[in-house]
């Protein structure tokens, strides 16, 4: 069935909506009846954020474990076999090769073979004594995630190690009294003790997909109504440009709506994310956020001219989405300018309101800045879309 037997079957000629609520509804209707029909990207559309949701969830965890490592022991002693013990057991540290100097070292991690490379000198256990024993170890620079895990598990480990040679010297002199640290600290996390990545992960993958979700659908939309010449037709009848954003932003919303349910429920009964908020105050504020997403599909579809470039420009959002809005990065370290282009992103907003709600369980005076920017974005987006847009019809 053609576009045009679609429309007249929904809005038939004989009986022509006379009032603001009726064509509405038949907008409405005509949006549902097209999205239902179209079953396979209606699938795509529910399945996709799922898909992406497990996809960024099993790879996101940046913090690596079990780094193959490369081991030249040049002391060959019980201090140096000590030290390599203590890297073993972390559990950061998988002493996978042993070779007989810095060169073959270098030479392992330049095959692939070893992620990280253990230098001992040969006079390891004398400098030991001395007070002045040095240990090289060599990290792959090509990735920046291992650089960092091998670089802060490899300094906490030989701190923690060389105090431990420090307590076992002073004993071994008698000096039991100064055997003991004058300091230590009790460390207490909040919200996330057993520091999972997902908890930390779940909250920021919602606002991020529901953005990239609501743009998508509100662009490809209404531009494939002008593609198809379909969008001439229904502004043929009484229908007004308002009243058809509403009616196209409307399913759109229940659509965005179901899938933030499906991600919710994966995080919490899958993930096993605890949800410690107001589940009604988190949705009101979803929607909130929802609506701003579908001002800017419907503000990409005043700028593209066909179905790729819609694409092209969401794909853009998604990938600033990502880098600026503190999804993965903290935006704290962005230079000024970086964090400006950032705060216009209502995903960024969103994601620490997200945090807030799921994990702290904090209420609306807690976050009521990220709601109040929220609020004023999605007004202005709308407005500003459903300007541009009108434009575009006239």
């Amino acid at each position: 069935m053609s576009n045009q037997q679609e429309i007249s079957r929904v809005i038939p000629a004989k009986v022509v909506p006379t009032n603001s609520a009726q064509r509405l509804w038949a907008i409405m209707r005509k949006e549902a009846v097209q999205m239902l029909r179209d079953w396979p990207t209606l699938l795509m559309v529910i399945l996709m954020p799922v898909i992406e949701l497990f996809l960024v969830a099993y790879v996101g965890d940046v913090t690596l474990e079990h780094l193959p490592t490369a081991v030249a022991d040049l002391s060959m002693d019980s201090r140096s076999r000590g030290f390599i013990e203590a890297l073993s057991v972390s559990g950061f540290f998988d002493m996978e090769l042993y070779v007989d100097s810095e060169e073959a070292v270098i030479r392992a991690i330049d095959e692939g073979a070893a992620s990280v490379g253990v230098v001992i000198p040969p006079d390891f256990a004398a400098s030991i004594e001395q007070g002045k024993a040095q240990a090289l170890v060599i990290i792959d620079g090509s990735d920046s995630f291992v650089v960092q895990s091998g670089f802060s598990a490899a300094g906490a480990i030989a701190q923690a190690h060389g105090m431990e040679l420090v307590m076992e010297t002073l004993q071994h002199m008698g000096m039991t009294g100064i055997a003991q640290v004058p300091v230590t600290t009790s460390t207490r996390i909040l919200y996330n003790p057993d520091i999972d990545e997902m908890i930390f992960l779940i909250p920021g993958l919602a606002g991020m997909i529901l953005q990239l979700l609501a743009v998508n659908v509100t662009a490809m939309a209404v531009v494939r109504e002008r593609e198809l010449g379909t969008m001439e037709q229904i502004l043929v009848t009484p229908t007004r440009p308002v009243e058809l954003i509403i009616g196209k932003m409307v399913p759109a919303v229940a659509l965005t709506a179901v899938d933030l349910f499906l991600i919710i429920l994966l995080g919490v009964y899958w993930f096993k994310v605890p949800f410690q908020g107001s589940v009604i105050l988190f949705t009101g504020l979803a929607i909130l956020f929802i609506i701003s997403g579908l001002g800017i599909g419907l503000l990409v579809s005043t700028v593209s001219s066909n179905q790729r470039q819609a694409q092209q420009i969401a794909s853009m959002l998604m990938l600033l989405t990502m880098l600026l809005s503190g999804l993965i990065y903290p935006r704290s370290t962005m230079p000024p300018v970086v964090q400006m282009v950032g705060s216009l992103i209502p995903a960024t907003y969103f994601i620490r309101i997200a945090r807030g709600i799921i994990t702290k369980g904090v209420g609306i005076s807690f976050i009521w800045s990220d709601v109040f920017a929220l609020v004023v974005y999605g007004i202005v987006m709308v407005v500003v879309s459903a300007s541009n847009f009108k434009q575009r019809l006239d």
